[in-house]
């Protein structure tokens, strides 16, 4: 048989064996998510945050943020629950590939290359909350950034659980014009300490 016809299938049967392991990815996430209203609400921060930071007036912009905060209140309960609810997830289907691109039965072939997504909505959950506590005294403007940075950073690790690394890199990027490396660094030194022990070097 043709070597590069051999190339070909190979390659198609890949791209289908692991197109098929991203739809049930999305689809355990989706239904997990489905209860919620993350998304909403993080839509709702993420683009208050950037009519409050726009604000000269601090005044004004202190009000801005200052109606922001049952959203704030609400998401990050509603993100505690919903990581408490995927913590029943079986082990084999919460793990996820370290490796930049996505390979079918990635996480079996290579398990020493791969995390527990349980202990990352965890770990997300956690610097949230932190972040809502503003149990570092930031300013109210500091504090709204390290806000948004946990929930983009957060919603990388969906993407990244749904597709793979490299993919879920690229959509913060063409979303927010944020590269990851960014949005690790401007996080809490908590969240960054505890996200690279669990995932690896940015």
């Amino acid at each position: 048989m043709d070597f590069f016809l051999v190339l070909a299938l190979a390659f198609t049967g890949t791209y289908l064996l692991n197109h098929q392991q991203q739809r049930r990815r999305i689809a355990l996430l989706a239904q997990h998510l489905q209860p919620y209203q993350i998304e909403q609400q993080m839509e709702t921060l993420t683009q208050g945050y950037l009519r409050a930071m726009g604000e000269q007036d601090l005044e004004r912009r202190l009000q801005v943020l200052g109606v922001l905060a049952p959203t704030e209140a609400q998401l990050t309960g509603q993100f505690e629950r919903f990581a408490a609810d995927f913590r029943r997830v079986p082990a084999p289907l919460a793990r996820v590939s370290r490796l930049p691109l996505g390979l079918p039965f990635a996480t079996q072939l290579f398990p020493a290359a791969s995390f527990d997504m349980r202990d990352l909505l965890d770990l997300h959950a956690r610097g949230m909350a932190r972040a809502l506590r503003n149990e570092d005294g930031l300013s109210p403007r500091d504090r709204a950034y390290t806000m948004t940075a946990e929930l983009l950073l957060m919603q990388h690790s969906c993407h990244w659980f749904c597709k793979s690394k490299a993919v879920a890199s690229a959509r913060v990027m063409a979303r927010h014009q944020t590269s990851h490396a960014q949005l690790v660094a401007s996080v809490s030194p908590e969240t960054r300490k505890a996200y690279r022990a669990l995932t690896g070097p940015v």
